[in-house]
């Protein structure tokens, strides 16, 4: 343990530096070193291999693209100034990651969200009176019924670009948060997986120190954050936390869902189950940091649910806004257990 004290405050700022030596560290830096090398000659004449198939090594070059190391530089220097020990820093850049790009984007989403509910308000008095002026129009210039309805329909479509223009709420905006999201898991995760296997250089001092500094950088069950979690808790309290985030967004929902959103519901359920047997082959350090994550996801809807945290963040306040989110989650999770009736009204007729 000294050693590799000693080790890490002589480390270099960079990530990947290159060394023409291998470092005579202790037999317990060697041991990991060993078997860290293995498995990366193993891997690269996969891709070797892969190569030579005509195949694209997609992994790889993932695994060596700027993002990702920049993001193993930020890793390892949260680690190394906090002084926690790494499965403490994983949380911690994760928590301090999401709080810094998806949480606005999540605010920033349901502000456009709430934008698009409150222009749709105005589109019945504009469609009426759409109608009054294509039926005049009909008469005037003699227009059969479909010019008339061709023109209608145009003219809905304008006013309702020309609202969507004026409030600034596209709807593609909606989708603002995936593209946030999506690229920060995929390369803190590869990221990850890098420092637990000393990519892109096992031969760099680097590389060796944070791999061995992992294998003892663990908690409770899982001491050695660079193999798998055996326990399998982990990989299953992921799953759970996932779906989880399903059926809080699907139970705070005010009006019927409809076919396309029971279709997603059910995709996402599917793959939150996928997720827990894929958490069960990979280093425990990912699964640390999926857990994490998913845990802050879960707790930011939770939070977003609320009206006082809603208007003090600047989103509208909308007819469908939930006035007592948490009680009405409360209860429908006790119908969902069957622990308490559903109400006669939303029984079918008949019953």
């Amino acid at each position: 343990m000294a050693a590799v004290l000693l080790l890490r405050a002589c480390r270099r700022p960079t990530v990947a530096g290159t060394y023409n030596f291998i470092y005579p560290a202790t037999a317990t830096i060697n041991y990991t070193y060993n078997q860290r090398l293995a498995s990366t000659e193993a891997a690269a004449a996969s891709a070797q291999l892969a190569n030579a198939g005509g195949l694209v090594g997609f992994w790889q070059t993932l695994s060596n693209s700027t993002p990702v190391a920049y993001m193993q530089d930020v890793l390892i220097k949260i680690h190394d100034y906090s002084g926690l020990p790494w499965w403490a820093s994983i949380v911690l850049s994760t928590f301090l990651f999401r709080s810094v790009v998806t949480l606005p984007l999540t605010i920033y989403q349901h502000k456009i969200t709430a934008r698009i509910e409150k222009i749709a308000l105005e589109m019945p008095a504009i469609v009426e009176e759409l109608k009054k002026e294509a039926a005049m129009a009909k008469q005037k210039f003699k227009w059969s019924d479909q010019q008339t309805q061709i023109v209608y329909r145009r003219s809905i479509k304008k006013q309702w670009q020309n609202l969507i223009v004026r409030d600034n709420c596209h709807p593609m905006k909606t989708m603002i948060v995936l593209w946030g999201q999506i690229p920060l898991w995929i390369f803190q995760s590869v990221a990850l997986r890098n420092l637990v296997y000393m990519l892109p250089d096992p031969m760099a001092i680097e590389a060796q120190i944070v791999a061995t500094e992992m294998t003892i950088g663990g908690f409770g069950w899982i001491p050695n954050l660079t193999v798998v979690d055996n326990s399998y808790i982990l990989p299953v309290t992921l799953g759970l936390i996932n779906l989880a985030i399903i059926e809080v967004q699907s139970m705070c929902r005010t009006r019927p869902p409809t076919r396309l959103q029971n279709i997603a519901n059910n995709v996402f359920r599917g793959l939150s189950v996928v997720m827990v047997p894929v958490a069960c082959t990979v280093p425990s350090a990912l699964c640390v940091y999926w857990v994490a994550s998913s845990s802050f996801g879960l707790a930011q809807n939770l939070l977003i649910l609320s009206p006082e945290v809603r208007r003090s963040v600047g989103i509208p306040k909308t007819q469908t806004e939930l006035s007592q989110p948490y009680d009405l989650l409360w209860l429908k999770i006790q119908q969902r257990l069957r622990l308490v009736e559903k109400p006669v009204a939303d029984k079918p007729a008949g019953k």
